[in-house]
């Protein structure tokens, strides 16, 4: 076990600019033949942008370091954003606690076994495998997860976003 950071996020998840709230998980895909692959993206409250993610076939540390790494080359030199995630293994590893310190980033954990508490990460999860996964095979399975993400970010419309996508409603506000 490793250490656990305090919950500092208490399910406010209304974030009033970019880089300022961040959510993270990971969730399994399971495909026709029984085979398995992890998606683990980063998400911004503020527009509801996937802004790093990494697919893998095993749940492992390099697939976080490596999303997180996508995340850290995006971020603005003075940006202090919350990262909130539960309390999987991989976000109490000393090293994962170590790259968030070391980049300004306080961490932010929710109660254990609590999901409402990532309730905005779980909700974009429920839409991606309800939109765009449905019996998939393996071999299509990490495709299909590219191309959903870059029409959710790009294309697809949300109405709490005055009826922008994430990327243009995250261009506006910066005008």
């Amino acid at each position: 076990m490793g250490k656990i950071a305090p919950n500092r996020l208490k399910r406010d998840f209304m974030a009033t600019k970019p880089y300022e709230k961040w959510l993270t998980d990971v969730t399994e895909f399971k495909a026709l033949d029984g085979r398995k692959c992890y998606l683990s993206p980063i998400l911004d409250r503020f527009n509801n942008e996937i802004i790093a993610y990494k697919v893998s076939r095993s749940p492992n540390f390099q697939q976080i370091q490596e999303m997180l790494q996508q995340a850290l080359r995006k971020l603005p030199k003075d940006a202090n954003p919350i990262l909130h995630s539960d309390q999987g293994w991989q976000y109490q590893m000393q090293r994962y606690q170590y790259l968030l310190k070391s980049n300004g980033i306080q961490q932010s954990m929710s109660r254990k076994g609590n999901c409402l508490d990532n309730a905005a990460m779980e909700s974009f999860f429920g839409r991606l495998k309800t939109e765009c996964f449905y019996k998939q095979k393996f071999e299509k399975i990490e495709q299909v997860i590219h191309d959903y993400i870059r029409y959710y970010n790009e294309k697809r419309i949300q109405l709490r976003l005055k009826g922008l996508s994430p990327i243009q409603y995250r261009i506006q506000s910066l005008k």
